[in-house]
């Protein structure tokens, strides 16, 4: 049996790495996928920092889509929805 690999405290399989316009890559950990505003965000780490992205997150099977939330007050809502579910969670 295999073991997955831990890197900062994720398990090789929830890190993902983004790829951005510029061509630079950033490894993050899956923090969670949850429901807000009738939608699917998901909220990753990048690794090594305290940082939080958070997204669109659209599934098709196996596969995924990110999606940039371009609409500021939209952002700052799942934000606000993130950190409620973060205080419950700890």
């Amino acid at each position: 049996m295999a073991e997955n690999k831990e890197l900062y405290g994720y398990e090789e399989d929830e890190i993902i790495t983004l790829e951005f316009d510029d061509g630079v890559e950033e490894e993050c950990g899956i923090l969670g996928v949850f429901d807000a505003l009738d939608k699917e965000y998901i909220a990753l780490n990048p690794l090594g920092t305290e940082d939080v992205y958070i997204y669109g997150y659209k599934e098709f099977g196996e596969d995924y889509e990110l999606i940039d939330i371009e609409d500021e007050e939209e952002f700052n809502k799942v934000v606000e929805i993130f950190e409620q579910l973060a205080v419950e969670e700890a």
